[in-house]
């Protein structure tokens, strides 16, 4: 079976990259990307750049150029933020069947989730996103959803890619898992939504200079502002509630947090746990999945999902985590 990227040669890079007037010098290296196509290109007599080929029929035109708006957005306001570049006053192209941004390329590392200093520095920098964030509202992105991330996923998954023998244990505990987090997150009203990053894990932020640096807005949403900070935590619950509280300490610099957000963090694990085992199932007739994800759709990994279940469902149920 064909796919999309399958026309996506090195050739078809060069070209690419050719046509909105850059001069390769043929050094191309792919970057650890499965949703999209990631490639770190060569420049003639300049610095390598970064080039992102969208996925087919995973956005539109006017959901990518509104997270492209907002990354712009954030460099104004002097936000540490990748941005796409501007060539030929666009940020995104179109050639050879293919869909582009070029970024320039950033350097750094993780950061330290056990260091004080860094979660008080990520807690500043989110501040300042989730102001601007809440400026103006999203026209064209998806919302958080326990719909969208549980029900469907659940709906998908029970058709498509539950072994027969595990499929009642599945969808009988994720049902209850989907219900709970429903029921917890009834409590989020549209004035609880804004633009946020939508996957803030540390393989999108790049520690540089004492600076983080945040990358791939790709997922950016309309959510709680808490979708952002939850990924941060790790750890037993004491330990959870200082980073949360060194976190906020920052994060309190620039932009209110909302306590009543914090009952909502298990709901949203749960959601992006559910919705993680779709997007692996729904993209498994791309090659790179099966290379990449090879236990997947094996009995013991469904067996270590309903487990992975059955323990958010009884997290969700425990007392929400503290501001110490």
């Amino acid at each position: 079976m064909s796919h999309p990227y399958d026309s996506l040669t090195p050739d078809c890079v060069v070209d690419c990259l050719e046509s909105i007037g850059f001069v390769c010098d043929l050094r191309l290296l792919a970057l650890n990307s499965y949703e999209n196509r990631v490639y770190q290109v060569g420049i003639e007599e300049a610095q390598p750049i970064v080039m992102k080929f969208y996925r087919h029929g995973r956005w539109t035109d006017a959901q990518i150029l509104e997270e492209h708006s907002f990354a712009e957005e954030l460099v104004d306001h002097e936000i540490s933020v990748v941005a796409p570049m501007r060539v030929n006053d666009k940020t995104l192209h179109h050639a050879y069947g293919q869909r582009f941004s070029v970024f320039e390329r950033r350097g750094g590392y993780p950061p330290e989730l056990d260091n004080p200093d860094h979660l008080y520095r990520l807690g500043q920098t989110l501040g300042r996103i989730h102001r601007i964030g809440r400026a103006k509202p999203f026209l064209h992105r998806r919302d958080i959803s326990s719909k969208r991330m549980a029900t469907e996923s659940r709906m998908f998954l029970e058709e498509q890619a539950v072994p027969r023998e595990l499929l009642n244990a599945y969808s009988t505990l994720a049902k209850d898992c989907e219900q709970t987090a429903a029921s917890l997150l009834s409590t989020m009203t549209k004035r609880d939504m804004q633009r946020v990053h939508g996957d803030c894990h540390t393989g999108n932020i790049l520690w540089r200079d004492d600076t983080p640096h945040f990358v791939d807005l790709d997922d950016c949403v309309s959510g709680p502002a808490i979708q952002d900070i939850w990924m941060f935590l790790s750890g037993d619950r004491f330990q959870q509630e200082r980073q949360l509280s060194e976190f906020v300490s920052g994060y309190e610099e620039f932009h209110e947090f909302d306590p009543r957000q914090l009952a909502w963090i298990e709901a949203l694990r749960t959601l992006r746990i559910m919705h993680h085992a779709f997007w692996l199932a729904s993209r498994w007739d791309d090659p790179a999945f099966p290379r990449a994800f090879p236990w997947f759709g094996q009995a013991r990994f469904w067996s270590d999902h309903i487990l992975e279940l059955r323990e958010q469902l009884g997290v969700m149920q425990e007392p929400t985590l503290r501001l110490l």
